[in-house]
């Protein structure tokens, strides 16, 4: 029989996620805060649940989609905390992009439970189509027990290390995607400048040298100030997460953090703007 699982974030990201787990034959116990989301899912098949409790209770695998670190803590720490409810031996996959101290919090407040960094690279599209790319970071035989539950929506799953790894390539991944797109914007501008159309010249890119994901991905949704509608949100969040990793581990983005700060698009804080 399938690995039952036990999910607890269905937002925008962690819904696909579960209809993914469910057609592979995972039944699924999902929380959700939203009445629509979770009659979708029990539709769907899923037991859908108002209380994060009754998700993780007797669960061996617990999956958490989360957006930020400040989310993270709310539904997994403190009496009410999804930790304190997940039987003794739990394996906790959380996809969250955030701040590897974080992990590290919730890995020591309950060490009967194994925590699992497991960030995502890829699109609620690419869930959808089981094309995602996971990494996952912990001990090696809670990694092997989650590779086989992500493979539910995910067509790459990378092992990498420790607690934490995953984490830090993603966000050093993040930070360059970010770069990409500063450089990206930049080159439509000139290109427009010079008389171009800027779709023009993103479907031009496709054909040439100069072609990569970011621009992929603007093509796909109408160009750079979608794309940037889209995206900024995360990765604004991302660069503050990789600029921390960066002070704790006394080094610096140096001229990654140069292109994305300095670039035309808003995807610094301005907590971090230099």
């Amino acid at each position: 029989m399938t690995e039952p699982i036990g999910f607890v974030g269905a937002g925008q990201m962690g819904e696909p996620m579960v209809h993914r787990l469910l057609a592979a034959g995972h039944p699924v116990t999902v929380y959700a805060r939203k009445t629509e989301v979770r009659q979708r899912l029990q539709e769907a098949g899923a037991v859908a649940v108002d209380r994060i409790a009754d998700a993780v209770q007797n669960q061996r695998i617990v999956i958490c989609c989360l957006f930020s670190d400040d989310q993270l803590r709310d539904v997994t720490l403190g009496g009410d905390g999804l930790l304190a409810h997940c039987a003794s031996g739990t394996v906790v996959l959380s996809h969250t992009t955030g701040a590897v101290t974080t992990l590290r919090e919730l890995a020591s407040a309950r060490t009967d439970i194994t925590v699992l960094d497991a960030p995502i690279s890829g699109t609620a599209e690419d869930i959808a189509n089981g094309r995602l790319t996971v990494m996952i970071g912990g001990p090696s035989e809670a990694v092997d027990a989650a590779a086989t539950v992500v493979d539910a929506y995910a067509a790459t799953v990378l092992r990498t290390g420790g607690l934490g790894s995953a984490l830090n390539l993603k966000l050093v991944n993040n930070v360059l995607f970010a770069a990409n797109a500063q450089l990206l914007s930049a080159a439509v501008t000139v290109a427009t400048d010079l008389g171009i159309d800027a779709n023009s010249f993103l479907d031009a890119l496709a054909a040439c040298s100069a072609d990569s994901k970011v621009a992929g991905h603007a093509r796909a949704i109408g160009g750079i100030s979608p794309f940037t509608e889209l995206a900024a949100p995360f990765l604004r969040k991302d660069v503050d997460a990789a600029l921390a990793a960066a002070t704790e581990a006394h080094t610096d983005l140096g001229l990654l953090y140069d292109v994305v700060a300095r670039g035309p698009l808003p995807l610094t804080s301005a907590e971090t703007r230099r």
